[in-house]
This record gives structure tokens, C-alpha cells and sequence, in this order.
């Protein structure tokens, strides 16, 4: 009898079932459109953007000259987010409500970038649409990226935008989010596609519940706003808890709730 480690029974099976058409040399596989070509890049090109890991830095063209990512952000938090488009309804109302709200990020510590996939020349007349329409002054910048380079860096494409290609064959964004430290690190995330806008409340209240949690250990049960009760951690025993917070509310030994105030 002839023992195999699993380890090599894997790999064997791997190699055997590899797709028909690989092994069989009459079968013509159909060739790459452009677009893809440009899209394959390998991994050490397009990082893993986990909770966690440095956002990739990149430079690019805004509304308000050229920019390096990670010297933008400085000793700042920072929330980047993508739009696919310039003159689309969906966007249009989002980029107002976020200058609407600049002062409240501003009071945070955050600074807003969007990002639109055309380039500079329409961007100028977008921002003065924005204005008319929401009776605002949008004052954070817009990148440009009608080649797609951040949005693909960043992963801002869908499975089903992959086939949703431009007049210039290269993959429309999708709605994305970044919330990003000012050590750089990615903290949070969002995707939404392209038909849903997002909740301008919602952002500053994910970035409300992640200060409060490096400012004072605590994390924060659904639908939490500043000024409600906040969870002990279950690395913190409760004596060490009523020690740091006073009053401990304990619904069970692994819920635990205090208030640390707004």
C-alpha cells in the first residue's frame, strides 16, 4: 500500500480537474477584450482592502490640483467616496448633501474626497449644478478618474458592471465608501451599486461610533447615536469596567452596557 499525505492528495486533485478546455488543444479559448486586459492586474497591484489594512496611496488630478492620497489625508480621517459618473441624478443629490454637511465632518476631524470616473474638463460644470441644485457650496475635492485607476485600485467595479462597459470599453464605479484614519488604515467600508444612494446620516454615524471606540474602549450596539449607552467590551472584566466607566448596566455576563456621554 502506497500512503499519500493529504496535503499531496490536494494537490493532485487539483491538477487533474483542471477546465476541459485547458486540456483539450482543439478547443480555442476567445480572446480577452481590451477592456479585461486592462482590468487583470496581479495582486501586488490591487491590495486586499481589508478592515485594517493601509489604504493603497495613489496620486491623481482633482478639483483642486494634483493631489498625493496619503499626504491629502495628513494627520486627518478621511472618507473617499465614488460616483460613476458626472450629470447622473443619484450622484448629483449625494455630493450636495455631503457639502450640506462639511462643517459636521469638519467638527470630526474628517476630510471629504469624491470621486467621479470622467475627467476635469465636465467636473467644473458638474460642481455648479450641484450648487444650483442643492442651494449649497461643495468645497471638497472631486478626482478625476475617467480611466478608471483609483476605482479599479480601490475595487469600485462590480461582477456585473464587468459587463456594463462604457462607450470607451472600460467598466463603469459603482457606490463606494472609505473611511480611512489618519494613521491611513482602512476602518470601514460601504458598496452600494450604482440605482442606491447613499445615507449621508449613516456615514457620520459609523464614524461617530468608531472614534468614540478608540477614544474610550467601548463598542457600539445597533442603531447607536452619540449620547446612548455603549457596550463593555468582553476583554474588559466587570470590575475593571466599573472601575474605568462608574455605573454598569449588566443584562448578561457578556452584555454589558455604560454611557460615556456625546
Amino acid at each position: 500500500m502506497v500512503l499519500v499525505s493529504p496535503r499531496t492528495a490536494s494537490q493532485g486533485l487539483r491538477s487533474s480537474f483542471r477546465p476541459y478546455a485547458v486540456q483539450n488543444p482543439f478547443i480555442q479559448r476567445p480572446g480577452t477584450p481590451l477592456s479585461r486586459r486592462w482590468l487583470a492586474t496581479s495582486a501586488a497591484e490591487q491590495p486586499r482592502l481589508r478592515l485594517g489594512s493601509v489604504a493603497p496611496n495613489f496620486k491623481a488630478k482633482t478639483t483642486h490640483g494634483d493631489i498625493d492620497f496619503h499626504q491629502f489625508i495628513g494627520d486627518k480621517w478621511a472618507i473617499l467616496f465614488s460616483h460613476p459618473a458626472d450629470f447622473t441624478p443619484v450622484c448629483t443629490t449625494e455630493l450636495g448633501a455631503f457639502a450640506k454637511m462639511k462643517h459636521e465632518f469638519e467638527k470630526r476631524n474628517v476630510k471629504m474626497i469624491g470621486l467621479s470616473a470622467n475627467d476635469l474638463s465636465s467636473h467644473g460644470s458638474w460642481i455648479k449644478d450641484i450648487n444650483e441644485i442643492s442651494n449649497t457650496n461643495l468645497q471638497f475635492p472631486i478626482i478625476a478618474d475617467a480611466n478608471r485607476k483609483v476605482a479599479f485600485l480601490y475595487d469600485m467595479i462590480d461582477q456585473q458592471d464587468l459587463e456594463n462597459i462604457d462607450e470607451k470599453g472600460i467598466a463603469f464605479t459603482i457606490r463606494s465608501v472609505f473611511v480611512i484614519d489618519p494613521q491611513k488604515k482602512i476602518r470601514l467600508t460601504m458598496m452600494y451599486p450604482a440605482s442606491t444612494g447613499r445615507n449621508t446620516t449613516e456615514v457620520l454615524r459609523v464614524i461617530d461610533s468608531l472614534q468614540t471606540g478608540d477614544v474610550k474602549g467601548v463598542t457600539t450596539p445597533i442603531d447607536w447615536v452619540p449620547g446612548d449607552d455603549v457596550i463593555v467590551p468582553p476583554s474588559v472584566n466587570t470590575a475593571d469596567a466599573k472601575r474605568k466607566f462608574g455605573d454598569i448596566r449588566e443584562v448578561k455576563p457578556y452584555l454589558r452596557f455604560t454611557n460615556v456621554g456625546e
